[in-house]
């Protein structure tokens, strides 16, 4: 019975640590605290390792619970009701939150509010198109912050994030906002601006 708790508990362990780089941006989004976000970025690179034990130690915990178990000829052996931590329920409520938490990073932009940018352009407008270079972001959730905190700022007009590429696109009004203050915005999320490009 103490093995199988380990192996349960470390299952549901390994399945945190694989999603907490993803999870923290989408918490950081809701509570309103941006500077939370990136402070499990740095697990990321051992993602790949997290899932592969989550999946061998329920395997195992599986193979465990499911195996025919030994017969011992006695009379003295009652039939003993298991109490719910030697269960398959357990486990298999274990297993489906496992799988939930390390699918998380492609349903999390389910939990991001929707950010609605509501820039007025006029004939006026100075329009200008940047990229930034952006560090840290290591998965959808991160696309979403940054977008989010970027939108903020007055007379943004579009705003494309791609943690692959690890950039921004921002289309602004330059009369409204300073490519300084949109680089602001991206390193008050925890992520690092290192460099912008003028496109057009």
């Amino acid at each position: 019975m103490k093995t199988e708790k380990k192996l349960i508990g470390a299952g549901l362990l390994t399945a945190i640590a694989s999603s907490l780089c993803c999870i923290t941006p989408i918490l950081a989004i809701v509570a309103g605290s941006s500077g939370i976000a990136s402070t499990f970025s740095w697990l990321e690179p051992f993602r790949p390792y997290f899932i592969g034990m989550t999946v061998l130690v329920l395997g195992f915990a599986w193979y465990q619970k499911l195996k025919p178990q030994q017969q011992i000829d006695c009379n003295c052996e009652t039939n003993q009701k298991q109490n719910f931590m030697q269960t398959k329920s357990l486990l298999g409520s274990i297993t489906v939150i496992s799988v939930l938490l390390l699918s998380f990073p492609s349903y999390a932009h389910i939990f991001v509010p929707k950010t609605k940018i509501t820039a007025i352009v006029t004939s006026t407008s100075k329009i200008q198109k940047v990229e930034f270079t952006i560090k840290g972001m290591t998965c959808s959730g991160c696309e979403h912050h940054v977008k989010t905190e970027i939108s903020k700022l007055k007379g943004i007009v579009e705003v494309i994030v791609s943690y692959e590429k690890g950039n921004a696109i921002v289309k602004f009004d330059n009369k409204q906002t300073s490519i300084e203050q949109i680089e602001k915005a991206i390193n008050s999320t925890g992520y690092k601006s290192l460099k912008s490009k003028i496109i057009s």
